[in-house]
């Protein structure tokens, strides 16, 4: 059966705003990679394979219908104004997260304290900033890149480092799944930027893990947060000693 380019076209943002390539979702849907290139470029695919591919994507036909008129593709960054709104509403930031990893409303009950009033009016709130789109059976549908990125030195990332980033370190980083390296030394510039590059591919790698496990459950899930950052940069305890240029 041939399906509407712009179906398909739904379909491909929706893999994209979910860090998914078909190598992934043939591997989801039992099929060869060559089979599910095939079937996107053919545009032949049965009803049955279409609300399978919308299972993977999580997504309700609806959804893609809509997604599919809409033709827009998602955001890769926030305004300053949503930014903004965010930093001024811890339970919003909360919704926000919840749903790009895709909680559903049973689990977000059995996890915070929100009931359907108070989980409803945030989902609002969200769709009226622009950041998600309010769907049947208070569902969330993104309208960011799953990958998206807060701006530089913007609402969000001013805030993590004024009154997020002392809670962050607080705690030692001894659990099983912790990790914490601490390292400096002295590279050049194109020593700097290999490592920039690298960082990036982490970055990227920690949002394809998000995409494949976020058809899991909740119970099968632990909320990571992955800090990457690096600049030319002295401890302020070393400053005394250091030489100034005209010297």
């Amino acid at each position: 059966m041939a399906i509407s380019i712009e179906l398909i076209d739904g379909l491909k943002r929706f893999l994209r705003a979910q860090d998914l390539t078909y190598r992934d979702l043939a591997v989801r849907l039992r099929l060869s990679e060559a089979a599910v290139k095939r079937m996107f470029s053919r545009r032949a695919m049965s009803l049955q394979r279409l609300e399978q591919i919308c299972d993977v994507l999580d997504i309700g036909l609806a959804e893609l219908s809509a997604e599919a008129g809409r033709g827009r593709a998602p955001m890769a960054t926030l305004s300053e104004e949503q930014e903004q709104a965010l930093v001024d509403d811890p339970a919003m930031l909360l919704a926000l997260f919840l749903t790009l990893n895709r909680w559903k409303q049973a689990d977000v009950q059995a996890h915070f304290t929100f009931d359907d009033v108070k989980w409803t009016a945030l989902l609002v709130r969200l769709d009226r900033l622009g950041i998600i789109e309010l769907m049947p059976g208070n569902r969330g549908r993104p309208l960011t890149a799953r990958n998206f990125r807060w701006r530089a030195d913007g609402p969000m990332e001013r805030h993590f480092r004024l009154r997020m980033l002392g809670d962050y370190f607080a705690d030692p980083f001894d659990g099983e799944q912790d990790v914490l390296l601490l390292l400096s030394g002295a590279l050049s510039i194109a020593g700097i930027r290999q490592l920039k590059q690298r960082l990036g591919e982490v970055a990227r790698e920690f949002d394809a893990l998000l995409a494949r496990d976020a058809s899991l459950s909740a119970q099968e899930r632990v909320g990571v947060s992955l800090v990457l950052a690096q600049k030319p940069w002295l401890l302020q305890l070393f400053q005394p000693y250091r030489r100034s240029q005209g010297d």
